[in-house]
């Protein structure tokens, strides 16, 4: 078969299987409901939506490139699709039979521009890991390029041959599926699916693109290269191409490796607590986090005595957070840490969740069961909780938010994945590990912040009225004297009655300012600092009383000269 019917096969083959899923969704969920047998339906929904799951779960498998990866995307769609389908794709992994050494050796001398042999002074033919999209060998460098980068050890990825036709075409199947979706009206009015493809296109484009995977890697060593908890591999440049990235071999234990890491004397609880504060500071210091820390990619490298560091590898899948969704997301986490369900949902809100016009009031009420019933809970906890009153809260929890106008942004939808995985890492390590434990420390110190951030404010305020306050006087007087050098016939003694109610407003004005700054700031720090916060309030009262009983002293005839 020739490399484009091979091509013009898999598009068929995609389309159909999507075309077949249309199909009997029309049937069951459009066509019954219209003639009388809703109940049909809704009798074998579950169980279908199971079988189609299964068997885009096999195409996957067997059809390898981008599928695997759209399995792994719709899997975290919690918010689109129903949880028969998420939890069957949640276990689709992204291992594939390894291409044969003789074509891996053939892309790798044909980007590279040399033999293998010239390239390393050794290539293992055996792959570390082989995936939908590309693998990866181990090697060692030249003694010119160990002279050079200061390397030996690395390991070399290489794209599987074909892989950006293969790209194409699922891309395009893709966008084909998204337009038929987009005519559908009850599709269209949940989910923009031609965004949605649009947006899977970015991010899987830049994971084919090496290049693009080398800086990420380089900017994340950057952030984290004043943390001892963190390291990353060096890029070998000289080494790297578009579709070869050669980096430092930076293999150590696994991080869920529990009797590994008590072997070499490493708390796995310890190790749990590290990552999550990491991850977390990924987010909400640098705004740029690994969005697929899962455990093939986090390696723990002991340090002696107790100390060890978090290694990080494969970069394809990175997020960033700029300033308006980091606002939106400080929402999110104070309202965690504070188990407030409408504080969360504005954080929704916030951060591009919800559309401005959904009614919330179900959301609301669903968050704040969820916190009341299970908040604070560690992984032990919930392990004792009975697993039907879990079922029944997700289904009624999951019917509210496929109800509502709700699609997570590209960037969110990675949060989602990289604190979900954080998550399992982290009960895996420590079954008593509390996430919630981690979350606090991040939301004291954003309130801390957001605290000292606001009184800036309030005293900046304050300044400029104090400023206006005390030149005001000057000029009234310079008026004054204007008016009366001039030959104007002017009711003096009514302005400077008038001037005189002016003087006394702005000065209560003035009190009024500083009592409401010092009232506040005293509220917003006392939860980080009791002493500091009441000494505050107190002193709050003396411009309070300024501002309820005002002196008397007034612009007299007595005073003007």
């Amino acid at each position: 078969m020739t490399v484009a019917s091979a091509a013009r096969a898999r598009y068929r083959r995609i389309l159909r299987f999507a075309a077949l899923c249309l199909a009997q969704t029309w049937w069951y969920d459009l066509f019954l409901p219209r003639v009388g047998l809703r109940r049909i339906g809704e009798g074998n929904r579950s169980a279908r939506m199971q079988r189609i799951a299964e068997r885009f779960h096999a195409l996957a498998v067997e059809l390898g490139g981008l599928m695997i990866k759209v399995g792994q995307f719709m899997s975290s769609r919690l918010d689109v699709l129903p949880p028969e389908i998420t939890r069957e794709l949640e276990g689709l992994q992204d291992e594939v039979p390894p291409v044969a050494f003789a074509e891996i050796r053939g892309a790798a001398e044909a980007e590279l521009g040399m033999p293998l042999e010239r390239a390393y002074a050794w290539f293992d033919e055996t792959p570390v890991a082989a995936a939908s999209l590309g693998q990866a060998h181990r090697a060692r460098l030249t003694p010119a390029d160990t002279d050079l980068t200061g390397l030996e050890a690395v390991v070399v990825k290489v794209q599987r041959p074909g892989i950006d036709e293969i790209v194409a075409v699922d891309l395009a199947a893709l966008r084909r599926v998204a337009g038929w979706l987009a005519r559908i009206r009850i599709v269209a009015d949940r989910v923009d699916m031609p965004a949605l493809v649009e947006e899977f296109a970015t991010t899987s484009r830049e994971e084919i693109d090496y290049l693009h995977e080398a800086g990420s890697a380089e900017r994340f060593a950057a952030d984290v290269a004043g943390d001892e908890r963190v390291t990353a591999p060096e890029v070998v440049w000289e080494r790297t191409t578009r579709r070869v990235l050669t980096l430092q071999d930076v293999t150590a234990i696994k991080i869920t490796d529990v009797a590994a890491l008590r072997a070499a004397g490493i708390d796995p609880a310890a190790v749990a607590a590290a990552f999550a504060s990491t991850m977390f500071e990924q987010l909400f210091t640098h705004g740029f986090f690994h969005a697929d820390p899962h455990p093939g990619n986090v390696f723990v490298t002991p340090r002696g005595a107790d100390r060890f560091a978090l290694t990080f590898i494969d970069f394809g899948m990175m997020g960033t957070v700029d300033d308006t969704l980091r606002a939106g997301l400080r929402k999110v986490l104070l309202a965690v840490a504070a188990r407030d369900g409408a504080g969360l949902v504005a954080g929704m809100l916030a951060v591009g969740a919800l559309l401005p016009s959904a009614g919330t009031a179900d959301l609301e009420r669903a968050f704040t069961q969820l916190f009341q019933r299970f908040g604070g809970m560690g992984f032990a906890q919930l392990r004792e909780v009975d697993p039907r009153e879990f079922r029944d809260f997700a289904v009624e929890f999951g019917d509210v938010v496929r109800a509502l106008p709700f699609q997570l942004p590209e960037n969110f939808l990675l949060i989602v994945r990289a604190m979900s995985l954080t998550s399992g890492v982290c009960s895996a390590l420590d079954p008593q590990f509390n996430i919630w434990d981690a979350v606090e420390p991040f939301a004291t110190q954003i309130l801390r912040d957001e605290s000292r951030g606001m009184i800036g404010d309030l005293l900046q305020q304050t300044s400029d009225v104090m400023s206006t306050a005390w030149r005001l006087p000057q000029r009234i007087d310079g008026i004054i004297t204007r008016f009366e050098e001039g030959t104007v016939a002017v009711d003096l003694s009514r302005l400077e009655r008038r001037i005189d109610g002016l003087e006394r407003l702005a000065a209560r004005m003035l009190a009024a300012i500083l009592f409401a700054g010092l009232l506040i700031g005293g509220i917003l720090l006392r939860p980080v600092d009791d002493v500091f916060g009441i000494v505050l309030m107190a002193a709050s009262v003396v411009p309070l009383l300024a501002a309820l009983f005002p002196g008397g002293g007034g612009r007299g005839p007595g005073r003007r000269p």
